[in-house]
């Protein structure tokens, strides 16, 4: 609280907060806008009866609900996110992509061209895949009485895909304005915007529905794992590193201690994203099948509810997977082993290049297994709720969810009282030079002074 009233005293930052809510309003209505060609009440019937537990409800969370109303923001920033976990993922396997990477700010740039790029890419290929199942009704579960989208002709499509294309392209700038001008990181606080749009009425729903003192319990339980997420997010394992002294020049560099930051969770939300996207694609298949046929009726059984035992078991497989496997092309132990070598730094105990490698990939491995048990039991809280309380809808909130608001919650706040640091420490240099100023006028004017005095005496003598 202190840090936010300080932030809205400094000119500077109240500049950027208000910034941010005005790209955050311009968001939330674009939200709400239908795209040209859809049947806005046939949405609005629809819109009970589709599920909110496969990759469409995961999509449908990430743009603020604007998926399922198939608003002109419908596609919200997914396309971005999944561009940017592909270009991540493809500097393992195309060497141009980790040499720019190794460039520095130039190579960066570079990266973030090609994801803007691959973002518009996917935009297309989404929304007409939307587009499409929406008008067979598929994206409904075929429980929609009225077509959503009367119009199916080639060109209405095509139309309305350009203008789903363009509001994705508009989102990605706006995040970046967000990012340049605002405060945050702007895709991350547009993602916590949407997830939080609906959490507090389907929150306010199970009270209504399931009783209130269900309300109670689920309130209690999500306070606590906000805790606990808050908590583990903060904790980190540092890794001591002593560097050597070196003559370069006339001067002595080096001889300080430091430390190598290292989370407890180095995968973050990647993991359980990954593997709601992998069990989400058998229940797309299956709606394309006959609803006689033995594989689509064991789908629509085992893997169509997050609360059924194959869904467990095979979601608790892939979160482990995707945490070894996520930190592993994020965090290099050879690569940080050579430029400790390269910049005189050594682990204290440890000798410099393979066994400094060997080292941090076997702290890395402890920690993952760690991260991965986490993951798990953040993940599989809404499931032990759901099936302990009866509770006859979804949970607002799930592992995914509790992350992502922790984590960028925590981001923001960290930037926003850096800032107020800064401009504070500017603050009062600004006074210390101020009281300068003014001390050395007075000096300068009593000098002047002194000398009058001195020339008035010469005169008179």
């Amino acid at each position: 609280m202190r840090t936010l009233i300080q932030a809205f005293r400094t000119k500077e930052l109240r500049n950027k907060i208000l910034f941010t809510l005005g790209i955050i309003i311009i968001y939330r209505i674009g939200s709400f806008i239908p795209t040209p060609g859809v049947d806005y009440k046939a949405v609005s019937q629809c819109v009970s009866s589709a599920t909110k537990e496969d990759f469409v409800g995961l999509v449908n969370l990430f743009s603020g609900g604007s998926l399922l109303q198939l608003s002109i923001f419908a596609l919200g920033i997914m396309p971005y996110i999944t561009a940017s976990i592909v270009i991540e993922l493809l500097r393992v396997v195309i060497p141009r992509f980790e040499a720019l990477h190794k460039e520095g700010q130039s190579g960066e740039a570079r990266l973030t061209e090609y994801t803007r790029y691959l973002t518009i890419g996917l935009a297309i290929l989404q929304s007409t895949t939307i587009l499409v199942t929406a008008h067979s009704g598929a994206l409904f579960n075929y429980q929609c009485t009225k077509p959503v989208i009367p119009d199916g002709s080639f060109i209405n499509i095509a139309i309305m895909v350009l203008i789903m294309t363009g509001a994705t392209g508009l989102i990605m700038w706006m995040a970046e304005l967000i990012t340049d001008k605002g405060l945050g990181q702007g895709m991350s606080v547009l993602i916590f915007i949407s997830i939080c749009s609906g959490f507090l009425p389907r929150l306010w729903d199970i009270g209504r529905t399931d009783g209130w003192l269900r309300f109670g319990i689920v309130v209690a339980v999500l306070i606590a794992i906000m805790i606990f997420v808050v908590f583990v997010e903060q904790s980190q394992r540092r890794v001591p590193v002593q560097y050597t002294r070196r003559m370069i020049g006339r001067k002595m560099y080096g001889g300080s201690s430091t430390y190598i930051p290292l989370k407890i969770n180095m995968s973050g939300v990647i993991p359980p994203i990954f593997a709601s996207s992998i069990l989400a694609i058998p229940t797309l298949i299956a709606q394309f099948g006959k609803s006689n046929q033995s594989w689509v009726q064991w789908i629509n059984a085992n893997l169509a509810s997050s609360t059924t035992t194959w869904y467990i078991i095979l979601y608790a497989i892939q979160i482990v997977f995707f945490t070894f496997f996520y930190t592993s092309i994020t965090f290099n132990p050879d690569e940080v082993a050579d430029d400790l070598k390269d910049y005189g730094g050594f682990i204290p105990g440890i000798r410099a290049g393979q066994q400094t490698a060997s080292y941090l990939t076997y702290i890395i491995n402890r920690l993952n297994t760690v991260g991965a048990v986490y993951l798990l039991f953040v993940s599989l809280i809404p499931t032990v709720l759901m099936r302990a309380l009866s509770l006859n809808g979804s949970l607002p909130f799930g592992g995914t969810t509790i992350l992502i608001i922790a984590q960028v919650g925590l981001d923001t706040l960290r930037q926003a009282a850096a800032q107020v640091e800064q401009f504070d420490y500017r603050g009062f240099l600004d006074e210390d030079l101020k009281k300068d100023g003014k001390q050395i006028q007075k000096e300068a004017a009593h000098q002047a002074l002194e000398v009058e005095a001195e020339l008035s005496k010469k005169e008179s003598e």
